[in-house]
């Protein structure tokens, strides 16, 4: 195990003690009503001895007075009881209280912050800090009120037996500073073994919550009894943790409990010898028994010290939630009918001290659809969570028509800048909800029901057992059906620039083509950010951003980038690009004109073939046009029957692609040279 590390734990202490504090101040009233009725029973209950005591006295001597005392004496017992119920009822409401105020602080500040902070910390862990820790923590402010008004009848106790007889006060004294011992070994012990068992807990809720959502792949692999092993794994650490701590409160507790009896007796010995000299009357004996009781309840703060204890200890790992980096907003406003010009100026971002994207100049115009690709790892993800302000950049600035995104509201960036993710979260009661999730006015039902159209989602949606209006649990979904529904909310709520991470890689060839031809006609226009692996998704783009270790290597039509091999290497399987630099130029080939190697660079794109329009981009035709520049060389569509189709060049750059074989450049075709043979299709293996 980790040394843990004094300043960080100081610093956590002081953090978690600063958010009870807070959860003190928003139960204020309802603490301070608490106390108040708590210090009332206190003083009814040290009241009670000396009342009691006058009026065995009254009783004893047959005075008139006796009855009125005797009165007095239930009225005093009937005080105490009322006040201690509604002390209860009180601090139960504190406890509530306190703890929702710290669980929607936390839930609020995770949410606010940027996901990859988010992300720091596994989803059952969150979890366990929201819920039970959470709870443990809520109890503190009336815990600490608890322990600070136990003591005042122990104390007042200890004033009342000096009051009562001096030598009895000095016989209970005697054995009070081996009590404060005790309390203060218990305090310091307990502490830290409650806080290993926490930490330990939450381990092993992160763990159970990982297995939980990975269920079908445990099953699959036959590995459950692996699983199960390795979520136990810290069990015996975390029963060792919980039998040293209940060994300390234990110890404590037959301590005291053996002290304080000993310190009763003790006192009722020395009365006894007071009354027999005739110091002390038997009201007074009684008086002072009974204040020596109450003074020996210093040792039932013993449990009130333990939930505080325990509370500050879960405080620190809920206010970890607290101390997650917001993602700062502003207050302006995008000029109206703005295109949705997007500018990255000199962009860094660090993760862990390394650079995930580096000086990243870059401007798309409004109204364009920009393809980002690269190989795995090159900042993708990164670049389009930045553009979307997911998160926020270490250096430099992102703007969108020409105004910051960091100076914009949050609702406003939210309006305007949408986004679709390859692995969509749905919220709601039903599916119509799920699409219309997102904050501004709800769209209409007739929206909600176009954006499923433009998603391809509208006809399974209709089939499900009450079409829209199905609930969620209710609807099995496949991971194509949950990216359609994703696509149809970001379609809905579509604002200036919307933000596609992967957001097709779970949909069929022919449902992402016309989801992409719907994205050009059916959704309102604005500039596009695709994050795209397929061919197909670059060639229809209107500029292609090719990122490479975090930088961007190049920009432009994806007909002029596929010239470079590196590039063409970016869609293979294979690390090594598919068509070497110095292999024979691609209109060589095409021609087969041989097979020798060339030095050369390779050729420029022919012209569009006869009776063909040119490379006009995100027109909202299929790949057809777009590339046909492309099949001019060769390169291009399996579906071509002419000569072209049948000698095109063996590109290698898009294994996995063979659906999109007519849609993109050079995918498909039989390879000259390459033994007739097709490169395995990415798509259809799904």
């Amino acid at each position: 195990m980790t040394a843990p590390d004094p300043t960080r734990e100081a610093e956590a202490a002081r953090g978690a003690d600063r958010a009870l504090r807070a959860a003190a101040r928003h139960s204020g009233g309802r603490l301070a009503a608490a106390a108040v009725c708590s210090v009332a029973a206190a003083c009814a209950a040290l009241a009670e001895p000396a009342v009691l005591g006058h009026t065995l006295d009254l009783l004893l001597r047959q005075d008139p007075g006796g009855a009125r005392w005797t009165a007095w004496c239930a009225a005093v017992i009937a005080a105490e009881v009322l006040l201690d119920a509604v002390t209860a009822r009180l601090t139960g409401g504190v406890d509530a209280r306190s703890t929702a105020w710290l669980r929607r602080l936390g839930l609020g500040r995770l949410l606010r912050a940027a996901p990859h902070h988010a992300a720091r910390h596994s989803p059952g862990e969150l979890s366990a800090r929201l819920t039970a820790q959470a709870t443990t923590a809520g109890a503190v402010p009336a815990a600490v009120v608890g322990a600070a008004v136990a003591l005042l009848a122990p104390l007042g106790g200890l004033v009342a037996l000096v009051l009562v007889d001096v030598w009895t006060a000095l016989a209970f004294l005697a054995g009070l500073p081996l009590l404060v011992l005790l309390l203060r070994a218990f305090a310091r012990d307990s502490g830290a073994s409650v806080g290993r068992y926490q930490e330990v807990q939450l381990a092993m809720a992160g763990r159970l919550v990982e297995a939980l959502a990975g269920a079908r792949t445990i099953a699959a692999a036959g590995t459950a009894e692996r699983e199960q092993a390795r979520v136990l794994r810290r069990l015996p650490e975390l029963g060792a943790e919980g039998r040293e701590t209940w060994r300390i409160y234990g110890t404590t507790m037959a301590r005291t409990g053996a002290l304080m009896p000993l310190l009763l007796y003790v006192v009722l010995g020395v009365g006894g010898v007071r009354l027999a000299e005739g110091a002390l009357g038997v009201g007074g004996l009684l008086a002072a028994v009974r204040y020596a009781g109450l003074a020996a309840g210093v040792g039932a703060v013993t449990g009130r010290l333990a939930a505080v204890v325990r509370g500050r200890a879960a405080a620190r790992r809920t206010a970890a939630l607290f101390k997650l980096p917001e993602l700062p907003q502003g207050v302006s406003r995008l000029p109206p009918g703005g295109p949705g010009a997007l500018e990255l100026r000199g962009v860094r971002v660090l993760r862990g001290g390394t650079a995930v994207l580096r000086d990243i100049d870059l401007r798309i115009p409004g109204g364009t659809t920009a393809a980002v690709v690269g190989r795995s790892g090159s900042g993708k993800t990164t670049l389009a969570a930045v553009a979307g302000r997911l998160t926020a950049c270490d250096a430099g600035r992102v703007l969108l028509d020409g105004v910051p995104l960091d100076e914009l509201s949050a609702g406003e960036l939210r309006r305007e800048v949408g986004h679709a993710f390859e692995r969509p979260a749905l919220f709601g009661e039903d599916v119509a909800a799920a699409i219309a999730f997102g904050s501004g006015p709800a769209p209409t039902p007739q929206s909600v029901r176009a954006a499923a159209r433009a998603a391809g989602a509208d006809a399974f949606v209709r089939r499900l057992p009450d079409g829209y209006d199905t609930a969620l649990p209710d609807a099995p979904l496949s991971g194509g059906e949950l990216q359609r529904l994703g696509l149809a909310r970001a379609f809905c709520r579509a604002g200036r620039l919307l933000v596609l991470d992967d957001a097709t890689s779970s949909l069929d060839t022919l449902t992402a083509r016309e989801v992409e031809r719907a994205l050009t006609h059916d959704v309102r226009p604005g500039t596009r950010l695709v994050v795209a692996h397929r061919i197909s998704s670059a060639a229809r783009a209107d500029l292609v951003v090719w990122l490479d270790a975090g930088r961007v290597r190049a920009t432009g039509l994806h007909t002029e980038l596929w010239r470079d091999p590196a590039y063409r290497a970016v869609f293979a399987t294979g690390t090594e690009p598919a068509d070497p630099p110095n292999t024979q130029p691609a209109t060589a080939r095409a021609e087969g004109t041989g097979s020798e190697p060339d030095t050369k660079p390779a050729a420029a794109p022919a012209p569009p073939a006869a009776g063909r329009p040119g490379a006009q981009r995100n027109t909202g035709s299929d790949a057809a046009t777009s590339a046909a520049p492309a099949r001019a060389q060769g390169t291009g569509s399996g579906l071509d029957t002419g000569p072209a189709a049948a000698a095109g060049p063996r590109t290698g750059a898009a294994p996995g692609e063979g659906p999109d074989a007519g849609a993109s450049a050079g995918t498909g075709s039989a390879a000259a040279g390459g033994g007739g043979r097709r490169a395995p299709g990415r798509e259809t293996a799904r």
